[in-house]
């Protein structure tokens, strides 16, 4: 059987994963406390219902527990979404993740037992950031504090050398998993592969060597 999903917050971001999720074939509940809202997503899920997230009582009657991810989106009410987490943790729903507004926010929800917090406007942030200071950067993925994956687009001075001439690792300290070309996905490049126009590197390191990374394609 297919997951089952609930989204709570009908916001931009709550809205988005609701219809994404449900796009992709998976069965949606919407939740939110505006009846507008509910009605402006209803024909993008499988069920759309309002109702106050912070109602335990009305929770355990949506049979909430029985799905497999809750999504808590609960936009600038940081108590509601506090206060919501904390229910659903006590209710035992299998995995519970949360929208944090900010890194204080976010403590509190890793404490109460959320599984996985995100923090979309600011890996937005840092995406349009990373965007602006290299243009070759078509994509940046956090893995933690520490460590995030960057697509790489082949700059000019990368085309034509093998991966063993342009010696990532040993400039940077940082390894390529994979380069794309032609829309395919080389997994397991060789060292002597050579690095053609449109080829795109994915990175992983540290974050403090892929900056010295992207600076320094960034100047080309």
């Amino acid at each position: 059987m297919k997951k089952q999903y609930a989204v709570i917050g009908m916001g931009r971001f709550g809205s988005s994963v609701a219809k994404s999720l449900y796009s992709f074939g998976y069965e949606v509940l919407a939740i939110d406390s505006s009846e507008q809202r509910m009605q402006e997503v209803a024909g993008f899920v499988t069920h759309a219902v309002q109702a106050d997230s912070t109602d335990e009582e009305a929770l355990k009657a949506l049979g909430i527990r029985n799905f497999d991810v809750v999504i808590v989106a609960i936009g600038q009410d940081i108590q509601s979404s506090i206060l919501t987490t904390l229910i659903l943790k006590d209710m035992g729903v299998p995995v519970l993740v949360v929208k944090a507004q900010n890194e204080l926010h976010g403590k509190v929800l890793k404490k109460i037992g959320a599984d996985k917090v995100v923090f979309p406007e600011r890996d937005m942030g840092l995406r349009v950031a990373h965007h602006l200071i290299s243009p070759n950067i078509l994509d940046f993925i956090e893995l933690s504090d520490d460590y995030s994956i960057v697509e790489l687009q082949a700059s000019p001075s990368m085309i034509g050398k093998s991966l063993r001439q342009l010696d990532i690792r040993a400039k940077f300290g940082c390894n390529v998993m994979a380069v794309k070309a032609n829309g395919k996905m080389n997994i397991s490049p060789n060292a002597d592969d050579t690095i053609k126009p449109g080829d795109v590197l994915v990175v992983v390191g540290e974050n403090k060597q892929l900056r010295q990374l992207e600076r320094a394609y960034a100047e080309e």
